[in-house]
C-alpha cells in the first residue's frame, strides 16, 4: 500500500447559489519517500489537494488514505491523531507562536505528544545543528529572518519524526538564495532519513528540485513525470 491514496477524488465548495469544484476526479499515489511538487498556476487545485492530504479536509467523493487510515470516514479524534502522529506540516506563513523561543516554538508537537522534557531538548538540539540554528534556541521569531524562522518551522515539522512533511509554498517568503538553501536542506532531510516531502508551488525553483512533478490544471491532473 502507498503512503498516500487518492482515489477518483472531488472536492466541491458551496458559492452562494454555485458550486465550485476546486478538485474533480482526481487518482494518484504517493510512495514513501518521495520528494514530489504539486505544481500548477494559482486556482488550480493543489492547495486544496495538499488540505486533504493533510487531513485537513475531506473529499466530497472518492477515498484518500494517509498511511491506511481513509480520512472521509475517521473520526475527527483519528484525524487528528494522525496529524499529530505522522503529519509535519510547513506552513507559507511560518505560524510560529511569537511570545515562545524558537527552540519551545520547534519543540511543541513533542509537548503535545507528552515527549519527556530532557528527550524534547535532546530532539531540538540536534535538529537545531542539522538545520544550522545552534545558538538561535532562546531567540524569539521575532528576532530572526525569514530564513531562519522557515528552518525553525521545518524543525518543529521534522521533531516528532514523521512519516510524511507538507509544505504550501514554502518558498513564496523567501529570496532566491534562501530558498535554494531551503530546499537542499530538505532534500538532505528527505536522503538522509527517507522522510516524505510532498510540496504545493508554482515555484520554477522548487519544481526543479523535485523528483516528481504532478502538474494540476482546474483542479484535474494535467501531467505527472
Amino acid at each position: 500500500m502507498s503512503l498516500i491514496e487518492l482515489e477518483a477524488i472531488s472536492k466541491i465548495y458551496p458559492l452562494g447559489n454555485q458550486q465550485v469544484v476546486a478538485v474533480e476526479d482526481l487518482t494518484l499515489q504517493i510512495e514513501a519517500g518521495e520528494f514530489t511538487v504539486l505544481a500548477g498556476p494559482s486556482g488550480s487545485g493543489k492547495t486544496t489537494l495538499l488540505n486533504m492530504i493533510g487531513c485537513l479536509d475531506r473529499p466530497s467523493s472518492g477515498r484518500v488514505l494517509v498511511d491506511g487510515i481513509e480520512v472521509g470516514q475517521a473520526s475527527a479524534q483519528a484525524l487528528s491523531e494522525l496529524r499529530l502522529n505522522r503529519i509535519g506540516f510547513i506552513f507559507q506563513s511560518f505560524n510560529l507562536i511569537p511570545v515562545l523561543t524558537a527552540a519551545e516554538n520547534a519543540e511543541f508537537t513533542l509537548m503535545l505528544l507528552r515527549i519527556p522534557k530532557t528527550e524534547r531538548r535532546a530532539r531540538i538540539v540536534r535538529l537545531f545543528a542539522e538545520l544550522g540554528l545552534a545558538g538561535l534556541e532562546n531567540r524569539r521569531p521575532s528576532d530572526l529572518s525569514g530564513g531562519q524562522q522557515q528552518r525553525v518551522a521545518i524543525a518543529r515539522a521534522m521533531a516528532a519524526e514523521p512519516a510524511v512533511v507538507l509544505a504550501d509554498e514554502p518558498t513564496a517568503s523567501l529570496d532566491t538564495q534562501a530558498s535554494e538553501e531551503l530546499l537542499a536542506l530538505m532534500k538532505r532531510l528527505n536522503q538522509d532519513q527517507g522522510t516524505t516531502f510532498v510540496f504545493s508551488s508554482h515555484d520554477p525553483l522548487v519544481i526543479s528540485h523535485a523528483r516528481r512533478v504532478v502538474r494540476l490544471r482546474d483542479g484535474r491532473l494535467e501531467s505527472d513525470q
